[in-house]
């Protein structure tokens, strides 16, 4: 039986789900293979035991420069070789070494401080929202620019420049673009950026860019390696929360009865904190795997994974395990969902997954006790999705009230 095509398409009539075929390979085919855009076939792994002890597991690698990588898309294969050391593909000691260098602004502590202005722009968006016309477009109207708003801000990047950034962005994660196109986006970024670092070296801030520019002037990380990671922090800062943003809303709408319970628990911190875990786990945004390669032997269930050989984890397949959460296809506020492995897992999970769930519960403890009459403007059906990105998402999500 040949390998499926990863990634694979999901089922029309239900978007949230993982496809059938990730389901099935978690249920009777826990190690199996797949076929990518190059023609290999790494293995997939998709339960939630095995993620938790591979993801944490030193015989495989980050290291997207090793052949037989099982590299995202065609753009990032062309691009990796000549990509600098960053701490998405780097393995101990210098993934260490360099986690430390960012890993202060996005500390819980840190981030909880940042809750109030997060409030007060979200507060904003609503009021605009509320005295604009009807329907309205969420994604526009507060989706993208809250997350949007919070990076560019902790960042030290003008939000008046987001269309540059945020058009390139989703050129580098698109699965559509050339390595031509992105290319073109990387040079862009990176250059705006580096305009942007310079003068935050010679005037610096109390943002993350000035604190990278101290850094830079000790000896701690390099200038490219600085702005590199500028650039990968304002893409993952945006894209991401806002789909979840998006999403999110859909998903409750879907579900009336769990969005009931939300605005009645609106002002339950602990709650709200919770719902989240759930909606985390149950959209899994990030839809075409977290990659490693192999650098030793690992037998798993009867096979050998070899040195080598490249590695996917589906991490939707792990929040869709039944073994590990029952009844994973329906959206459940109160489930304990806190293990989920939306924000991976390992010492690779998400650097900025406080200030993501910071962001969420803001939004999603508010914006529907704002707005209780929030209604779908178009059929279910009719709601555009965004699939060709790593994480997917909507276009659009026509809204009434």
């Amino acid at each position: 039986m040949p390998e499926p095509e990863y990634p694979m398409e999901r089922e029309p009539g239900c978007p949230f789900a993982p496809a059938a075929a990730v389901r099935e390979m978690t249920r009777e085919n826990p190690v199996g293979r797949v076929r990518i855009w190059d023609g290999s076939t790494p293995w997939f792994v998709t339960r939630h035991a095995d993620q938790r002890a591979l993801l944490n597991d030193p015989r495989l690698s980050i290291d997207e420069k090793r052949p037989g990588y099982p590299h995202m898309t065609r753009s990032r294969a062309a691009s990796a070789p000549y990509h600098p050391a960053l701490i998405t593909n780097t393995d101990p000691p210098e993934h260490t070494r360099l986690r430390r260098t960012v890993n202060g602004p996005f500390m819980v502590k840190r981030v909880e401080a940042l809750r109030p202005h997060i409030q007060r722009i979200l507060d904003g968006l609503i009021d605009d929202l509320l005295a604009g016309p009807k329907p309205a477009d969420l994604v526009p109207a507060v989706a993208l620019p809250v997350p949007t708003l919070v990076i560019t801000e902790l960042l030290g990047a003008p939000y008046q420049d987001h269309e540059l950034f945020q058009t390139a962005s989703h050129v580098l994660v698109s699965h559509d673009s050339t390595p031509q196109q992105a290319q073109e986006a990387a040079r862009a970024l990176g250059g705006y950026l580096g305009e942007l670092f310079d003068a935050k070296a010679a005037d610096p801030a109390d943002d993350v860019i000035s604190e990278m520019a101290g850094r830079v002037g000790a000896g701690e990380m390099t200038r490219v390696e600085a702005v590199t990671m500028a650039g990968a922090i304002l893409i993952a800062g945006h894209e991401t929360s806002a789909n979840m943003i998006s999403l999110g809303t859909l998903a409750l709408l879907r579900n009336p009865d769990q969005l009931a319970l939300l605005r009645e628990n609106a002002g339950d911190a602990g709650f709200v904190a919770g719902a989240v875990e759930e909606l985390l786990r149950y959209l899994t945004i990030v839809h075409t795997g977290i990659r490693r390669i192999a650098v030793e032997d690992i037998p798993l269930h009867g096979e050998v994974i070899k040195a080598g050989d490249g590695v996917i984890f589906d991490l939707s397949g792990a929040n869709w395990d039944d073994e590990r959460f029952p009844d994973p296809g329906r959206l459940d506020l109160r489930r304990p969902a806190r293990s989920h492995h939306a924000f991976g897992y390992g010492p690779h999970q998400c650097i900025g997954q406080s200030l993501a769930r910071v962001e969420l519960q803001v939004v999603y403890g508010t914006l529907y006790a704002r707005i209780p009459t929030l209604a779908l403007a178009v059929a279910f059906e009719e709601v555009p999705f965004a699939m060709e990105g790593v994480a997917y998402g909507l276009r659009s999500l026509p809204v009434t009230w």
